[in-house]
């Protein structure tokens, strides 16, 4: 029997996450990652080479490694620089990305000499070659510039978000649309909802290729809120955004939501941030999700996120696969 093609839209942590997850799985995966990041690392190779940013192509690369890639390479691709004029605070994954295109010319060309490197298991597209800035519109009309001044808000954090657009129009990297259309399960996040997720349908042609593909459509909604971005969110919410960009005239074949209880401790913690666990509001969810999937998926650590071999295990069931470990 062939292997279930499953590509993964999003970007940074939680494309790392689910990737980490379903890499060990029978599955064909295929990463199609949002291009907007301006901050960190990313944002400065990006002013100062005029490159995209690298930073969320390195750690679908560094998800996806194959076991047998060398551990040291692994940790080479994450380490970061402490120190050093014009280096502290860079990735090594994010220059040696950098000094790639400038070997071989393309950014795509560079991605696959880096998967070469860590034996990726499957294929790591960014979704637009297009140089374009992430923008946000506010509830009063103000508009935020930038994909990290969107991710750390400090422009009147208490007004919502009206929409998130790019400019200029970036186009779709073809190879990334023909991963959608020969795709078998098409699977959404985790992820911030206005900088990592959204950003992807907004290149021309990638909310089409979604909406228009055979392949069963999954959501995995988010954990947590995040302040001056999803405050007072439910699942509804989110789930809601995701419909609404990709102009969907039926619902999600599934959404993914988390069912486990959050420990007391992170939850106060959070609760000081401005953080606060996504309420499941199924009432809501029925015209936007076709099949409410609940499952305990929270990993309680230093920080909260999705459990990768539970939510890959999930995922595996929905689309006919073995799951991590089989």
């Amino acid at each position: 029997m062939a292997r279930k093609r499953v590509v993964v839209i999003g970007g940074g942590t939680g494309s790392h996450t689910i990737l980490t997850g379903l890499k060990k799985t029978d599955c064909d995966l295929t990463a199609v990652v949002s291009m907007s990041d301006d901050g960190g690392s990313s944002g400065r190779l990006r002013d100062e080479l005029g490159q995209l940013p690298p930073g969320d192509i390195r750690q679908c690369l560094i998800a996806l490694a194959d076991e047998s890639a060398s551990a040291q390479m692994r940790k080479l691709f994450n380490y970061r620089f402490t120190a050093g004029n014009g280096l502290n605070g860079h990735s090594f994954g994010n220059l040696l990305l950098s000094a790639l295109t400038d070997i071989t010319g393309s950014s795509d060309a560079a991605i696959t000499e880096a998967s070469r490197m860590l034996r990726v298991r499957g294929a790591v597209l960014p979704v637009t070659l297009t140089d374009s800035t992430l923008k946000a519109r506010l509830a009063d009309g103000t508009v935020i510039e930038g994909e990290s001044s969107i991710d750390q808000r400090v422009e009147s954090p208490e007004l919502p978000i009206e929409r998130v657009y790019l400019e200029p129009e970036a186009r779709p990297h073809p190879p990334a649309l023909a991963a959608i259309e020969r795709a078998d399960a098409i699977v959404i996040g985790p992820g911030d909802i206005y900088t990592s997720i959204l950003p992807n349908f907004l290149v021309e042609g990638m909310a089409d290729a979604v909406r228009g593909s055979k392949a069963l459509k999954i959501y995995v909604c988010n954990l947590m809120t995040k302040p001056g971005e999803s405050d007072g969110f439910r699942v509804s919410d989110f789930t809601g955004l995701v419909c609404e960009y990709l102009a969907l005239t039926a619902p999600l074949d599934y959404l993914i939501v988390n069912d486990a209880e959050m420990p007391e401790a992170p939850r106060e913690r959070y609760r000081s941030y401005g953080q606060h666990p996504v309420e499941l509001d199924e009432e809501n969810c029925g015209d936007k999700a076709s099949n409410i999937i609940k499952a305990p998926l929270m990993l309680a650590g230093a920080y909260l996120r999705h459990d990768p071999r539970v939510l890959a295990g999930v995922v595996a069931e929905i689309v006919g696969a073995s799951p991590p470990g089989a």
